[in-house]
């Protein structure tokens, strides 16, 4: 593992250079562990796939008070694996259920993943629907979670020309991944359905939806059901 500055108040913790679950979960796990141990100078965690970022409260710059940070996050990561938290420990085991929408006007690009993949249309939903994902980090915009656990038969790379607009709850692939996009914005995802569900709400707490470390499966439904489904007031 790698420890760097990032800025004058926050180390960067790289724990991997791959999109991999085994190091996600480490990630997760190194996360969790340091939350619960909250020292007193812990200001934010940010977990991403290979790394982690932790920010430090009233350095203003001290290169010394950002050193003791570091000595404190190494042992940390050099502590026994049986005192190491789990993400279940915080995330709980719950699974996150996500219903989506597949109807075609809700899935401009299922077709092209369908081609792409070489499955009927009905084995593409499956396999997306029957994914075991885990929400790898939040990025790209609030809210948005990065889910790891997709079928590799599904991936496929991002679209040539990005969307300059993508509805909010649009339901997507980029490459090895899946994810949902929380409110319109441009996007270079393949859109392959829609959930109705409210992805981020500035004024709920927490105000994302999906969490890092939380698990995730998608549930199929459709477009009555999509159309009937409450929508959180605004």
């Amino acid at each position: 593992m790698q420890i760097e500055p990032l800025g004058e108040d926050a180390l960067l913790l790289r724990l991997g250079n791959v999109i991999d679950p085994a190091t996600n979960r480490r990630v997760h796990a190194l996360a969790a562990r340091i939350v619960a141990a909250a020292p007193p100078w812990l200001r934010e965690v940010v977990p991403a796939y290979a790394s982690l970022a932790v920010f430090v409260e009233g350095t203003d710059g001290d290169a010394e008070a950002l050193a003791d940070a570091r000595d404190w996050l190494l042992a940390q990561v050099d502590a026994p694996a049986s005192t190491a938290a789990s993400p279940d420990a915080t995330r709980e085991a719950a699974i996150i259920d996500v219903p989506v929408c597949y109807a075609p006007e809700y899935a401009p690009d299922l077709n092209a993943l369908v081609a792409h993949a070489g499955l009927s249309r009905d084995a593409a939903i499956e396999r997306h629907a029957g994914g075991d994902y885990r929400v790898a980090m939040i990025g790209f915009a609030p809210g948005f979670p990065y889910l790891i656990g997709l079928d590799p038969a599904l991936a496929m790379p991002r679209l040539s020309t990005p969307r300059t607009r993508v509805p909010a709850g649009s339901v997507a692939i980029g490459g090895a991944q899946t994810g949902i996009y929380p409110r319109g914005s441009p996007g270079g995802w393949h859109v392959i359905g829609r959930t109705p569900l409210t992805l981020f709400n500035a004024g709920t707490i927490p105000p994302a939806l999906l969490l890092p470390g939380q698990r995730v499966r998608f549930r199929a439904i459709d477009a009555e059901a999509f159309r009937q489904w409450p929508r959180a007031a605004a």
